[in-house]
């Protein structure tokens, strides 16, 4: 399969899409797998659909997240496929995360303007205030945002979160989100640099 050129993150528009999605990091490294070893999407699409490779309880749930995960494939070119495969499982799930930064410019934001300046303040818990000044912020930029209504913004928040828990960037004490500086493979670190992806190397570790 071709990975397509990606259009760069201040480029997308603004987006709830992944109040519809999760990490799924399991799933996503099974299909990344697939791709290593050389499957085709029509290949993919069949073990995802026909033989359930991703253990959906209904047909179109399948599809849906058949087609999430096809899509943020596409945020990893090959040499990042490569990496992922070679590379321990707290690598794998940083590069889901990294995969999913790529394709949503409204998260990237929030690691970016929120967590990373939490991080570099050496705050040590990402409040709740934290999510509703940034979207209040972003609705003050973007219609679109000014739009979404409360339950809308729940579900980013929830799923924020629940991304940034997998990939060790927060953990739950009791209620509260944690914040978790994660050690980044220096080979991850030589990618992101090598993609001119210097902004999310920088928005996931804190540092300028």
């Amino acid at each position: 399969m071709e990975r397509n050129e990606r259009t760069p993150i201040q480029e997308l528009p603004y987006s709830s899409g992944l109040m519809s999605q999760s990490c799924w990091f399991v799933e996503f490294k099974k299909i990344v797998q697939l791709l290593a070893d050389g499957k085709t999407e029509g290949e993919i699409r069949t073990e995802c659909l026909e033989n359930n490779l991703l253990g959906a309880v209904k047909e179109y749930r399948a599809k849906r997240v058949y087609g999430y995960l096809m899509a943020r494939t596409k945020m990893l070119d090959r040499d990042g496929i490569r990496l992922f495969v070679n590379s321990d499982l707290s690598a794998q799930k940083l590069m889901n995360l990294v995969a999913i930064l790529r394709g949503d410019r409204l998260f990237f934001e929030f690691v970016y303007e929120v967590y990373r300046e939490k991080v570099m303040l050496g705050h040590i818990e990402m409040e709740d205030k934290d999510f509703n000044i940034f979207f209040r912020t972003k609705g003050e930029q973007s219609e679109l945002v000014e739009k979404w209504n409360d339950s809308t913004k729940g579900h980013l928040k929830s799923n924020y979160t629940l991304c940034m828990i997998d990939a060790g960037l927060l953990r739950l004490d009791g209620r509260k989100r944690m914040i978790t500086r994660p050690i980044v493979d220096n080979s991850l670190i030589w990618y992101l640099k090598d993609s001119g992806d210097q902004a999310i190397l920088t928005a996931i570790t804190g540092e300028v």
